[in-house]
């Protein structure tokens, strides 16, 4: 009896096939789209990380015709339309060029270290228009499919801002972070309450500044441990806002966002990176 043939796209990857009319590796995606921005992953390692992205496009078709376009250089593994149709436009055993100069943990090749999906959402150049139900259930169904699969832990899946939060904002302070917790996608703690006192803002310098970087580098932010509130750990900051504590976002770190912030830390269900 000949051998079976894997006709997922991981498979096809592996085996130097085209990726027209194969199965996509997620069941949550209806087809594959197939974009020509990929390559290898660096040292073939497996994905280990879930990056979150918006478009930041007014028009889904024209985000995804970018994905698409050899020209771009851009890509993502996977794309989610804002009726919950979700294309596969890279096989996961590929490295797709999603979250470009980045890092976490003091990994700096995201790209091969990770699966990246882009929700469509103008972003907040259009507004940040909030997500609509189908799509968000869609988002859901992908994610736990994807970490349950590849075994990706709750910590490590970000925001495109958590991983480069000097260049980029998604996928926003609006984007469901807690209901995908609730799934069984994603860390999260119940952010604390936003009270007045005491709080560290950029231009302060000392021993409290070191230590907030260090809870941030800690919890895997890419940070140097200056003592400066410099315009890096404002950048920082505000992810971290963005992701865990959205109810403000300032760049101001207050009582809420320290708390929040080591309340992570200690929930956290493992080392650093791994």
């Amino acid at each position: 009896m000949a051998p079976a043939i894997d006709l997922t796209m991981e498979g096809a990857a592996r085996a130097g096939m085209t990726m027209t009319k194969l199965v996509p590796d997620s069941p949550a995606a209806a087809k594959v789209f197939p974009s020509p921005n990929h390559g290898e992953r660096a040292g073939g390692q497996p994905p280990r990380l879930l990056i979150l992205h918006y478009t930041g496009m007014a028009q889904a078709a024209e985000a995804l015709q970018r994905l698409c376009n050899a020209a771009s250089k851009v890509s993502s593994h996977y794309f989610v339309f804002e009726n919950g149709h979700v294309l596969q436009l890279v096989p996961e055993a590929r490295r797709a060029w999603h979250a470009g100069l980045a890092q976490w943990a003091g990994e700096t090749d995201i790209n091969s270290a990770s699966i990246g999906i882009e929700i469509a959402n103008p972003g907040h150049a259009g507004g940040l228009p909030p997500f609509p139900e189908a799509q968000i259930a869609a988002v859901v169904r992908l994610c736990q499919d994807i970490v349950q699969r590849r075994g990706i832990r709750a910590d490590l899946v970000l925001g495109h801002s958590d991983v480069a939060p000097e260049r980029k904002d998604d996928p926003g302070e609006l984007f469901p972070w807690r209901r995908l917790a609730e799934a069984g996608v994603g860390h999260w703690a119940a952010p604390a309450p936003i009270r007045s006192g005491r709080f560290f803002s950029p231009g302060e310098s000392g021993a409290p500044i070191e230590a907030l970087q260090a809870m941030l580098a800690l919890y895997g932010y890419g940070i140097d441990i200056t003592g400066v509130y410099d315009r890096r750990t404002e950048a920082v900051v505000t992810a971290f806002q963005r992701h865990f504590r959205p109810e403000r976002v300032d760049g101001i770190a207050d009582a809420s966002t320290i708390s929040t912030l080591h309340d992570l830390i200690g929930s956290r269900p493992g080392p650093l990176l791994a």
